[in-house]
């Protein structure tokens, strides 16, 4: 993918949108599969792009990295652990990502939506109130500017976005 995007000039910014949901179990339940699932789509995923953005980035000095985490790392919620460790993990990268090319022009920022209003989460709650879930327009609004030049002094950080969730 990093090769395939340097063959069309530098790679300016790098906004990791990978993720899924498995679980919904509490831990005593969760199964291995359900566990290594979740690391993979949501951590795993996660590092070995940024590891391969990372390396044209530095060669240029400069570069912004922003991923999609979720509300889920920062706020328990039962029957998710699976789920809600591999997005507190992916802050953690996030955070380790900014500290470690703070001097190199490079900024990463992770953004940890509620629930995102999407026909599949309409599917799935269809009793909810869809009206206090976060629009989709809001987050990217949020992760255009993120991956632009103007925040380049934010990095390292989380950032909530949970509409009136």
């Amino acid at each position: 993918m990093v090769a395939e995007a340097l063959r069309h000039g530098p790679i300016d910014a790098l906004v990791h949108l990978i993720g899924g949901f498995g679980g919904g179990k509490a831990v005593a339940e969760t199964t291995e599969e359900t566990w290594d699932q979740m690391m993979n789509i949501n951590l795993r995923v996660a590092f070995l792009t940024m590891r391969a953005a990372l390396k044209p980035m530095i060669a240029a000095r400069r570069g912004r990295i922003v991923a999609v985490g979720s509300r889920a790392a920062v706020e328990a919620s039962p029957g998710i652990a699976a789920y809600a460790v591999s997005k507190a993990a992916l802050v953690a990268l996030v955070k380790n990502v900014a500290s470690e090319n703070r001097e190199l022009g490079i900024t990463a920022n992770v953004v940890l939506p509620s629930t995102i209003d999407t026909p599949a989460n309409r599917k799935a709650m269809p009793k909810s109130d869809f009206s206090r879930w976060v629009a989709p327009e809001s987050i990217a609004k949020l992760l255009l500017w993120l991956a632009s030049e103007e925040p380049g002094d934010v990095s390292g950080s989380v950032i909530p976005i949970y509409g009136r969730a």
